[in-house]
């Protein structure tokens, strides 16, 4: 991995948490952060890039992506999505720890828990016991099915997710079985929408007064994206498309596929006769504009294997980073394939800050990225980074709180904390 000799711009872990030396659009934001892994973690992460206070309460072993750290594989998730948090800890099955927690609701704006349905309904802080403490507090929460309906009990990952959304079924070639997508796109389209459920509730809140429950569930924040799948099925008359591998979802573009290098892959799309014409022209092939397979969009989806053949013939001539020069001077639409150690280390996005190196306390030097939101006129927020478990217990209980350092110690000796 490629690190940059400039030091990142993370503060030091002792950093006060709660503050920041610029305002930013969330300042003065209070976030109550029960969630875990990846769904509610990264919404309430973009919420304190743009300047909320998040504390985040975990359970005294850590929260599910925080102990599986421990394995290696999960040290790095866990880092990206959780900096510029308080961490707190908290044993929400004890009636001191509730009242702990409800003395923070009464202090806070926003609640995000990503349980399964019922979960904080059992533990005695569900959505009616909190907004009557505070109704001005906005409760948001995300599952795999949602609060209601059939599904709303299914135990919820992201892969039985992809599986049940038919984002698996549409994934991989033809001939092949279906494929999960890589990224764990059910999980972080949740938080997503789950983060702009919030924001739109807060809107509402500065009009009305009043708090509200927002709900997201994994399964519906995925559907939208299979549209060039289900245009299919429908243009077909209600007949099953088939996988399409690297080709368009909807066989409504060509040429669009993922072309091979000499030491690589290239993805090339050309949607309109615009961009086939300059791809004819790098490819020093104008002998093909007039060719009755070739003449249109539709002719060329008509004859797309003739398409990938002769583009796919010659990509194949070229070394992959030469190939991407060649067809950015003729406008052509394309990538290279990379590898993560590439992304990671992305030029244009470490230009922009999205993607940064700090010194993590605990897992060393790391890229994490930001927002990827951008507010005209407010610098993007420095990076700290993900705090140990519990670091921030008495900044939290007692500066915040009020609770008395004898108390603390004996909510510590009883296990509360």
């Amino acid at each position: 991995m490629t690190q940059p000799k400039r030091e990142g711009s993370g503060h030091p872990a002792s950093a006060p948490q709660g503050s920041l030396t610029d305002r930013n659009v969330l300042s003065g934001v209070v976030v109550i952060d029960l969630s875990h892994i990846y769904n509610g973690p990264y919404a309430t992460y973009l919420m304190a890039l743009a300047g909320a206070q998040v504390i985040k309460i975990e359970p005294h072993e850590g929260e599910h992506l925080r102990i599986r750290a421990g394995l290696g594989g999960a040290a790095l998730p866990f880092a990206m999505l959780n900096g510029n948090k308080q961490s707190v800890t908290l044993n929400l099955k004890s009636e001191r720890g509730r009242a702990l927690l409800f003395e923070m609701v009464r202090k806070a704006d926003v609640m995000v828990e990503n349980f399964a349905p019922g979960v904080t309904e059992r533990l005695g802080v569900g959505p009616s016991v909190v907004q009557k403490l505070n109704p001005r507090l906005v409760y948001a929460s995300s599952s795999g099915y949602g609060r209601s309906g059939p599904y709303r009990d299914y135990p919820a990952m992201d892969v039985t997710v992809q599986a049940m959304s038919g984002v698996m079924s549409i994934t991989g070639f033809p001939d092949q079985p279906p494929v999960k997508a890589g990224p764990a796109i059910c999980d972080f389209f949740a938080g997503i929408h789950l983060y702009g459920g919030i924001m739109t509730a807060l809107y509402e809140r500065e009009k009305t007064g009043k708090g509200r429950v927002v709900e997201v569930s994994m399964q519906e924040s995925v559907y939208a994206s299979l549209s060039s799948n289900l245009g299919m099925f429908h243009g077909q008359g209600g007949k099953l498309p088939p996988r399409t591998g690297n080709r368009h979802g909807g066989l409504a573009e060509a040429p669009y596929n993922v072309y091979p290098t000499r030491d690589g892959y290239i993805a090339i799309i050309c949607n309109n006769n615009r961009h086939f014409h300059a791809l004819l022209k790098a490819m020093e092939r104008e002998d093909l504009k007039d060719d009755p397979r070739l003449l249109d969009l539709k002719s060329r989806v008509a004859n797309i294997d003739f398409v990938d053949e002769i583009v796919g013939e010659w990509t194949a001539r070229f070394e992959r980073d030469a190939l991407t020069a060649l067809l950015l001077a003729y406008r052509v639409p394309h990538a290279p394939v990379r590898d993560l150690s590439e992304v990671m280390n992305d030029p244009n996005m470490h230009a922009r800050g999205s993607l940064q190196w700090i010194d993590h306390p605990e897992y060393g030097r790391i890229v994490v990225s930001h927002s990827p939101m951008r507010y005209d006129g407010i610098p993007l927020a420095p990076l700290r980074p993900s705090r140990r478990l519990g670091a921030d217990n008495v900044d939290v209980y007692g500066r915040w709180l009020g609770v008395s350092a004898e108390e603390l110690q004996r909510l510590i000796q009883d296990g509360v904390v």
